[in-house]
């Protein structure tokens, strides 16, 4: 009889173990794919910032140098206006005009700025595509971790295949390698 509850204390044990094992394995495979997707959605919020951010950026900046170009336009034709007067009358008129146009000038728009404007613009973008960068590298990542542990060799074994399935890195779309063109004449 000692001997009977022996093994089957020994089969109890030994399938307890394989019990705790499956758990493991598979509270572990939840966690990581739950992290897959986690890292999904981050690379998602990220280009999500991006599509809203961009053209908010292009917009600002177009809109600044526009408003200097306009200026600029106001202070050379009057300047311009000046040079072409024939009598005192002409130049006089002429004179009022350069010094509204560059009070308008100094009053509106103290300082031409639009090369900062690009070079805030460009630092934006850059930040921007850094954090997609650093989002995707987490997601492959994340997915090399977990296919790992679902093709490891015992969890291969344990755990199914329907409700754990490989997932796929981040891959680049056709084209991707060429570098996307931003255009400010519109």
């Amino acid at each position: 009889m000692k001997k009977g509850v022996v093994v089957i204390g020994g089969i109890l044990v030994f399938f307890l173990i394989i019990f705790m094992m499956y758990r493991s394995s598979y509270n572990t495979a939840i966690n990581m794919q739950e992290d897959v997707t986690e890292k999904w959605g981050d690379v998602g919020a990220t280009y999500q910032r991006r599509a809203d951010l961009v053209p908010q950026l292009v917009a600002t900046v177009k809109g600044a140098a526009a408003n200097e170009r306009g200026i600029l336009t106001q202070v050379t034709e009057a300047r311009a206006g000046i040079v072409n007067a024939k009598t005192p009358e002409e130049m006089e008129v002429m004179g009022k005009k350069i010094n509204t146009a560059i009070n308008l000038a100094f009053e509106a728009y103290p300082q031409i700025r639009s090369t900062e404007n690009f070079g805030e613009l460009q630092v934006a973008l850059e930040g921007t595509e850094n954090r997609i960068s650093v989002a995707r590298q987490n997601y492959n990542e994340s997915v090399k971790k977990y296919n790992s542990h679902i093709r490891g060799f015992l969890n291969s074994m344990f755990l199914n295949k329907d409700t754990f399935p490989k997932k796929e890195p981040f891959k680049e779309s056709a084209g991707s390698e060429n570098a996307p063109k931003v255009d400010f004449s519109k």
